[in-house]
């Protein structure tokens, strides 16, 4: 297969790519800046999503399954100054969701003119149950890329094309190293019944899984990865 994945370069993209290419798969990996042929793609700037898919398609010629996973976790305070505010939310809803619908509605019309195809959206466990204060942006961002992947599975399950998301919980990946260690790692403990964070390679493992492998019948499920720190 040949699959197209978002945020590639490090931390659960990583992961998923080394698990699909141990798996014998072609994957077009993505990264903000390119290089060790990953493809460059600054998904803050608007024109990036119809760019990247265009030049994933000359590399590969078909594309046989998407995998949303680039994204950014940046706070803001919720007494930031006006501008301030709105500017985090615009760059984290361009990333986290606007460049992800998009590239999910390219792959939809490629998979109609080519038999079907498989998307998988990581979201995360804050979709469901929210974040901290400083990180309204990132959780709404995350809901509105589940429901992307839910209004998908419903609307062309018929025609071939399945889609699933992610939802890890706190995972360990250059992304979130800071924020937990600012949080005490003992708190966060506290919280996730297993007694661990998830590692990239369990999450890396679930995209595999959903991108090549998971029954049709479960399309439009969302995977939670968090250690029963939150069950629905």
């Amino acid at each position: 297969m040949n699959i197209l994945l978002t945020g590639a370069s490090r931390g659960i993209g990583k992961a998923a790519a080394d698990a699909l290419t141990a798996a014998g798969h072609h994957v077009i990996g993505t990264s903000t800046k390119g290089g060790e042929g990953l493809l460059a793609a600054d998904f803050a700037d608007s024109s990036a999503a119809a760019a990247c898919w265009a030049e994933a398609l000359a590399r590969a010629g078909r594309i046989d399954a998407l995998v949303n996973n680039a994204g950014v976790y940046e706070g803001v305070a919720e007494d930031a100054p006006e501008a301030e505010w709105q500017a985090a939310w615009a760059r984290t809803m361009q990333v986290n969701l606007q460049a992800a619908a998009d590239l999910c509605r390219l792959a939809v019309g490629h998979f109609q003119e080519n038999g079907g195809g498989r998307i998988v959206n990581v979201a995360s466990r804050a979709g469901y149950r929210g974040d901290s204060p400083q990180h309204w942006h990132y959780a709404a961002s995350k809901a509105a890329l589940i429901a992307v992947t839910k209004t998908i599975a419903r609307g062309h399950a018929g025609e071939g094309i399945y889609a699933w998301g992610v939802a890890p919980g706190f995972t360990v990946t250059e992304m979130t190293a800071e924020y937990l260690a600012s949080r005490g790692g003992e708190k966060i403990l506290a919280d996730i019944p297993l007694g661990r964070v998830a590692s990239a390679a369990e999450v890396g493992e679930t995209i595999r899984w959903l991108a090549t492998e998971a029954p049709p019948s479960t399309t439009g499920s969302v995977i939670d990865v968090n250690g029963a720190s939150y069950v629905r």
